[in-house]
């Protein structure tokens, strides 16, 4: 099996205490069904535990050119995989 199709390695950082989603992308989540009305996210394969460890974490987004939520790299059509502390990313404008 070959590797996956990246432009972009990003370092996934981390943050002290969980960080606040913006309305934004919070809207987004909402409308493809990751987060239900009382705004508890649901995503599928995805751990409690793991998901704690998300909402504390951030990358330098190379596409937005911004620092970014981990969860909304990870709902990103641009997201390839997660690979010991590095995202893949695909590089595509958005």
């Amino acid at each position: 099996m070959g590797e996956l199709e990246h432009k972009f390695e990003v370092e996934i950082q981390e943050r002290e205490g969980r960080q606040k989603l913006p309305d934004d992308v919070k809207a987004e989540l909402k409308a493809s069904g990751m987060m239900d009305d009382k705004g508890k996210l649901k995503l599928k394969g995805v751990s409690p535990k793991m998901l704690k460890r998300m909402k504390q974490e951030f990358v330098a987004c190379p596409v937005l050119k911004d620092d970014i939520h981990f969860i909304q790299c990870f709902v990103c059509p641009n997201f390839q995989s997660r690979v010991t502390g590095k995202v893949l990313c695909k590089g595509d404008p958005l």
